[in-house]
This record gives C-alpha cells, structure tokens and sequence, in this order.
C-alpha cells in the first residue's frame, strides 16, 4: 500500500465520523499551521488549558502530517507583551508549550498583534537570536517557498496591521482608529504594493493580526478593508491568513480570495456581533463553540491547489475547502 495511503487510513481511524484531512503525499507539497491569538496569560502557569490542548494537538498532526513551518499571527503574548528578549514568558508561554518531539525543528514565523504592542515589539524580534525556532526578524518581511521537488513556488508577506491601522483598545472601540504614526503606516503600505505587484509566485499568502473580514467581536477592520482589500484583489493574492477574533472562520470574497481567521488558540469567543457588516455569500465557515478546547489551520499546497483545513484541538477536522494555483499576474 502506498505511505500516503495508509498514513490516510490510519488517520481516518483516530478520526471516526470526521473530515479527511488531505492525503498527506500524494503530491510534493509544502505544509504549515496557522496559528493567531495563542499567547497564554500574564500570571502563573502562563497558559491556559485551550494554549496547552491546541499545542498538544498541532504536535500530533504534525507527527503524522508533517509541517515545514508555523505561522504566528500575533498576539504571542497576552496581555501586555513581553519586556525584553530575556523575559520568562517566552519559556513558559512558547517553548515549554510547544514541546513536542515533532514541533523541535519546525521554524515559526510571527507577526505582532496588539498586544504584542502593549509592550516590547522589539524584545521579540530580539528573541529571534535567542531560540533556534523563533523566527520575527522585524515588523513586517516576506518570505519565499518552493514546493519541494519542483519549481513551483510560494510567497508570504508578513505584516503589521498594528503599525498600518493602529492600535486597537479590546475594552473600548475594538476598532483601531489610525496608525500612531502615520509616516511608518504608509511605508509599509508602499512596501506591500511593491511586492505585492512584483510577485510572480504560484501562490500568494498575505499574513496579519486583524482580519480584513470577520462575523465576530471585532468585525471588519475598516482600515484594511479600504486599504488591503483593493490590493489582494489588484494583484490577484491567493489568501488573506490572520487572528484578533477568537474563534475559527473561512470568508470567501466574489473574487475567489480566502480569508483564514485562526484566532483560537488561547481562548474562545462565539459572537456574530458583525454578521451583518459582512458581504452576503462571504461566510462559509464559522466555529466558536464554547465547550471547545480551541484550534488551528493546517495548509498544504501542492502544484495544484492550496488546501486549508481547520482542526479542533480534540483532533476532529472541522472544515476543509481549496484555493487555486494562480493562472494569472497582472
């Protein structure tokens, strides 16, 4: 029996009355998880049971799936960040957490979230000189893959939608009002659009803290739907990975762009407070069951298509969709 095959089989039989994952092998492909919102709590054990379950489970679909790196997408460290690149936190919220044997040599991407920027972005981007796994080299960066064992290649860009939009107050607005400098917003911006614009890749993943569209607590976040959105669609981007909401959902605009919100990796908050600030049709999928022990994205892109697939932290997979290679540059 083929490996792909019988890693499936065994997988169908730990997972009864569940989705498949994606047949693991079938193609080369490269995979990753995309993870928002997992950063414990800023009082011993600095964790909680949905972090340590969630870390639990992307430890054993790795195992069996395998993943070239983890996407941090922000708030790594609840609730006011870290203070310098020696704090405890990184051992007792991120390494003592990720613990298990198949996550040792998995390279993590992070990005900041608000709050993040509570406190020491810059501690953390230090951290990355620290830990052979953390890998935050400065506010915004991009990244370049190639599916092993062809030419076909994927681009990540990595932003700071804090920097772009501003800061956002959980307790007052939830909204972020305009950048605290405005100067170093639109730099990035300029940034975004230039390599955004310059992308030949198959494939091409924006990856931020607030969501560009969400039915939930925060909702749309005004500042990248005007700024963003028009260039995800302009240079014709596969997807749009992010946190900030607490919970699980994949949106899908008119242009075929998909919209990855991973926000439960610490806590989990059903609200459908924004439902209707979201275009009709976008919605397909939405989680935030209150009993669940939280969840992730796991994403494996082949030559063909980028498949997405949402696990819960019990190990049941709770969606999968695809997204195209793209056909086109403009």
């Amino acid at each position: 029996m083929d490996k792909s095959v019988q890693l499936l089989v065994v997988l169908l039989a730990i997972l009864p009355g569940t989705l498949p994952f994606p047949a693991s092998g079938a193609k080369p492909s490269l995979r990753f998880v995309a993870l928002g919102d997992w950063g414990g709590l800023p009082i011993a054990p600095f964790h909680t049971a949905r972090e340590m379950l969630t870390a639990r489970e992307i430890g054993k679909v790795v195992s069996m799936m395998g993943a070239d790196f983890i996407l941090g997408l922000g708030d790594n460290f609840y609730y006011t960040g870290v203070e310098d690149e020696f704090d405890k936190r990184f051992q007792n919220t991120f390494e003592l957490i990720f613990h298990a044997d198949s996550l040792k040599d998995v390279p993590w991407y992070l990005i900041a979230g608000n709050h993040d920027h509570n406190g020491n972005v810059s501690a953390q981007i230090a951290y990355t000189n620290v830990s052979k796994r953390w890998n935050f080299p400065d506010y915004y960066y991009d990244l370049k893959f190639t599916i092993p064992s062809t030419n076909v290649s994927v681009g990540v860009l990595m932003i700071d939608t804090v920097t772009l939009c501003g800061n956002s107050d959980d307790f007052q607005s939830q909204q972020p009002e305009k950048p605290l400098n405005q100067e170093v917003a639109t730099r990035q911006l300029d940034w975004l659009r230039k390599k955004m614009a310059e992308s030949q890749d198959d494939y091409l993943l924006v990856a931020g803290h607030y969501p560009v569209w969400s039915v939930a607590e925060h909702g749309p976040t005004h500042c990248l739907v005007k700024h963003l959105r028009p260039m995800l669609k302009k240079y014709n981007a596969t997807a749009y990975l992010c946190g900030h909401d607490h919970n699980l959902q994949y949106l899908q605009d008119d242009s075929g762009i998909g919209y990855v919100v991973s926000g439960a990796g610490n806590f989990m908050e059903h609200s459908l407070k924004h439902k209707d600030k979201v275009p009709e049709g976008f919605l397909r999928f939405y989680y935030a069951q209150g009993t669940s022990m939280g969840g992730f994205a796991y994403v494996e892109i082949n030559p063909d298509e980028m498949a997405i697939t949402y696990i819960q932290a019990g190990g049941k997979s709770l969606f999968h969709t695809t997204l195209p290679r793209r056909q086109h540059f403009h």
